[in-house]
Order: structure tokens, then sequence, then C-alpha cells
């Protein structure tokens, strides 16, 4: 128990949304009130000429959207919050996916105006395997959206889980005033194009005062009435255990991008979100209350500084105390490891660190030791579980349009795959390249980087496969035999096993048919 103050400190979370919802501009809103960053960037305006803190490469900037997670720790009221922006966009979900493994809650931004989208139904399928409390955020209350009341019918019956109003806006659109806090019953007034400042508060004991009709006018003052009766009469407090079993889901509304009503939800959020939890392993359940230090590496970051072709690791602590320049064990590998300049971050800029506890994501200097998925101890060994990797959808082969830059493709291939963004194949006895991806929009920024960080050129073919699996046999006669057969079709990954790629659907359950000897697997998850 000797870290429990620290322990207890720490918040760690992820936003999520379909694209375009304003999560990153909220994350901006939540740094500036932890103090981190003195002006907050969006994500593309043309009145702000500084952009998001949370994208740092440089197609996140051209194009205005998030291809990456982002990591950002900020403190606030004493609390330390390690905030992780994800990609909204689907080809980019894996990334997402992976992200969410390691955090303990998660921040949900819908749209006010396009309520519920593909994407987040997606998303909040994953936070509900895992049973991850969420917050939703209501956000563009200022612009016209949808009824306020059919908005929460709409979330609740999309993304199966009961929403709690935690505020509640008054109007929307071109005549949004504000919102009132249920919980500590104050009306926030809103004023176009300005940051909400605690001069826009007011304090209001009961709602049948005076002051509401004269601040909202007697038309808004008697619908505010009726809504706050009518959803405490349905809801009444907010049952924190039933949101730390992901059960119900805290609601807030407001408008990220004139920082309205995110104050509110901030404060919420540090006095009920869960604190790091134990996790489960290969092996047994791991107490988040335990001495020795584990970790798990989620996601891989090459080139963070195009200067200088360094590979960042991002690491979650779940238990223990990560310390500098100390020998862990790295359990695939089986030697030791030691870090003498370990990351926190806030977006680009990064601070070296002593020491880092439970629910604190760190970045690792990585010269090619780790993939996603790795575990470091102070000694056992073990997996942490549940970390999912996709079987691609996508196919194509790289092309190398200039031959004298084989070398920085090579190397480039290497170390963008090893992100997890995409999954690189050999072609069985040959040496044609294929990347294997979930999303289209993938292929352009695995170009894009290939060009502008290792110099590479390079044109994609696309290929007439449906799905990548693994193939394996306790008889490894039948597999060399099914190799020799099929090798137009066998490709070996990265890590040298083998995959069987299929033109279709028919194809793979007629080999599944004819081989019974053979096990197709969909995910590499098998050989840890």
């Amino acid at each position: 128990m000797k870290y429990h103050n620290e322990i207890t400190k720490r918040r760690s979370f992820a936003i999520i949304s379909h694209p375009d919802a304003g999560k990153t501009t909220l994350t901006e809103k939540f740094l500036l009130f932890g103090g981190a960053i003195q002006t907050a960037g969006a994500v593309k305006s043309n009145k702000i000429k500084k952009h998001a803190t949370s994208d740092f490469m440089e197609i996140e900037r051209q194009r205005g959207i998030s291809v990456a997670t982002s990591v950002m720790s900020f403190e606030y009221r004493g609390i330390l919050i390690n905030l992780l922006d994800t990609p909204g966009h689907k080809d980019f979900a894996e990334d997402t996916y992976r992200t969410l493994t390691a955090v303990d809650s998660v921040i949900l931004v819908v749209d006010s105006v396009n309520g519920v989208e593909a994407q987040t139904r997606r998303l909040m399928e994953v936070c509900r395997m895992r049973d991850t409390p969420v917050i939703v955020f209501i956000n563009k209350m200022d612009r016209d959206g949808k009824n306020r009341f059919d908005l929460l019918e709409e979330i609740e019956k999309e993304l199966k889980i009961q929403l709690h109003p935690m505020t509640w806006p008054i109007n929307s659109g071109k005549d949004f005033k504000g919102v009132y806090n249920l919980y500590d019953k104050n009306l926030v007034l809103f004023t176009a194009n300005t940051k909400a400042v605690d001069e826009d508060t007011v304090r209001i004991d009961r709602l049948d005062s005076p002051v509401l009709d004269e601040r909202l006018g007697e038309k808004d003052a008697s619908i505010l009435r009726e809504d706050v009766e009518l959803v405490d009469g349905v809801h009444g407090e907010l049952n924190v255990d039933d949101y730390l079993k992901g059960k119900v889901a805290p609601v807030f509304f407001g408008s990220a991008i004139n920082n309205f009503g995110v104050k509110e939800m901030l404060d919420t959020f540090i006095r009920i979100a869960p604190t790091p939890r134990g996790r489960e392993t290969s092996n047994r359940h791991l107490d988040v209350e335990e001495d020795k230090f584990s970790g798990f590496v989620f996601k891989i970051h090459a080139n963070l500084d195009p200067k200088h072709r360094d590979r960042i690791a991002f690491l979650r602590v779940c238990s223990g105390r990560f310390e500098r320049n100390k020998y862990f064990h790295h359990v695939r590998l089986d030697k030791e490891v030691r870090f003498s300049n370990p990351y926190t971050f806030l977006a680009r800029d990064k601070d070296v660190i002593d020491d880092a506890y439970p629910g604190d994501v760190v970045g690792l200097f990585d010269t090619g030791n780790f993939k996603i998925g790795d575990t470091l101890t102070e000694g056992e060994d073990f997996y942490f579980t549940g970390i999912p990797s996709f079987s691609p959808e996508i196919f194509k082969e790289v092309v190398n349009k200039d031959p004298m830059k084989t070398k920085q493709l090579e190397k480039g291939l290497l170390q963008l795959t090893d992100e997890g963004v995409a999954q690189l194949f050999t072609q069985y006895g040959g040496n044609k390249k294929i990347i294997g991806c979930v999303g289209e929009l993938q292929f352009e920024v695995i170009q894009y980087r290939l060009l502008h960080e290792y110099g590479a050129s390079v044109q994609f073919n696309a290929q007439p496969f449906y799905k990548a699996c693994w193939i394996t046999s306790k008889d490894p006669k039948k597999l060399e035999e099914f190799t020799r057969f099929k090798h137009a079709n066998i490709a070996e990954d990265k890590d040298g096993f083998l995959v069987y790629l299929a033109q279709s659907e028919w194809f793979l359950n007629t080999e599944r048919t004819n081989n019974p000897e053979i096990e197709f697997h969909f995910t590499s998850e098998i050989h840890k």
C-alpha cells in the first residue's frame, strides 16, 4: 500500500467521438483549465492561427484531423490527469481501441447537430466490453441542433446506456443562453464569442427566485423550471457506483469552442472518475496497490521529432513505481532493460521524469525492442490481456518508385508498421511486400510519412485479397504441404509467422473444410 496516496491523486481517461464532434477542441480547453497552455488552438478555423496542441504530426495540421492518439498530462485542483486524445476517423479505429485498454474512464463527445453517428456506436461497444465508465459531453449547443430531450433519447437508444443529466441547456443555436448546473444549483450564462468566466455564474438557491426571470426572460425561465422539475423527477441524484460500473453515464451540455460547460464537466470528473484499477493478466489478477512495478506498451510512434529519427513507446504503468535508470524485465525478449530519459508528455513538448505511478503514461525511447502489448515487470513473467489486434481488410502491394532509396523504404516500412497502424506481409519465398490495413486513409498516411520522414516514394497497387489468417498446425508436414500448394497466397508477417491470404470468403471456408489439421486464426495474438 506504499503508493496509495499517489494512486488516489491520479485519473486517466480518453476522449472519444465521431470525427468532427469536437474532441481535439475539448482537449485544448481541458489543458487551458489545467494551466498547461496559455491560448487554446482550434483544429481548423481561419480566425485562430495557432494549431491544436495535440495534433503534432504535419499531416494532421494540413488535414485538420487527428490521425494518432496523443497523450497529455496536466494538473487540476491537485489531481494529476492523464488525457489521451484519440483519432475519430474510422480508418484509425485500431489506434483508438488500443488506447481504450490503457485508460480507466472515457469522455464521449456527441455533436448536438448530428447526434449519434456510426463510429460513436462502435467505440461505445468497445467501452461496454470492458465496462469502462463513460461521461457524455453534448457539444456545439450554440448551433441549431436537435431538441435536447430527443437527443438524450437517441443517445440512450443507440448506445444502450442510461443517461443522467448533470447540467441542463437553456435553448440552443442562436437563442442559446447558457446551462443550469443541476448539482451545484447555479446558472452559467452564455454570451457568444466570449470565454465562460466566473462573473457569468449566477448563484440561484431556488428555481422560483425572481433573479431567474430577470436574467432569462419570463418565457425561458418558466421552460427551465419545467425542464428541471421533469429531469429531477426522472433521474434524482446520480448514483456514482452505477457510473463506475459503466451502467449510467452523466451528461453535460456545452460548447467546447466557446469554452462553455467544460469547467462543470471537469469539476465533476475529478470528483467521481475512477482512480487507477487492478487488471487481468495471463497468470492472475494484478492489484493496483502492489509494490512491484508492472506496465504495458499500448502504442508506438516513430519520428515524433522528424529531425531525430526517434521512436517512442507509450507505456501505461499498472502497479508499483516506475523509476528512471532502474532495470526492468522485458517479458517477451526475456532481458533486462533500463531507461535513462523517460518522458511525460504535453503533446509535442516532453519533460524527463524520475518516477511514475499507476495511471501514468510514460514515453520510452525505443530502438526497436518494443511491440504493442509488451509487458515490463520487476522479474515476474506475465502478459496483460485484452489488447486487440485486427485482421486487415484492404491489401496493397508496395511498389518502390526510386530504387536508390530501397534501404530507406525497408526501414520506413518496418518502423511504421511497428506502430500497429498497418501490417506488413512478405510473399512466401519471394520479396513482394504487401501492406494490410483496416481503412483506406491509412495508406495515404503511410505514403505521406514514407516520403516526408524517410525520403522514399512509393505507389500502392490494390491486391485481390479478402482476409489475412495466421496458420498453425500440430503436424509440421501438413503445414509444409499446404504452403507448397498454396504458395501464391502464402506470406510471412514481419515476425516470420505464416499467413494465408484468402481471395474470398468462399475460398477461406473451402480451405478450412479441406484442411482440418490446419488452424486458421484471425488475430496474431496466438503467438504471445
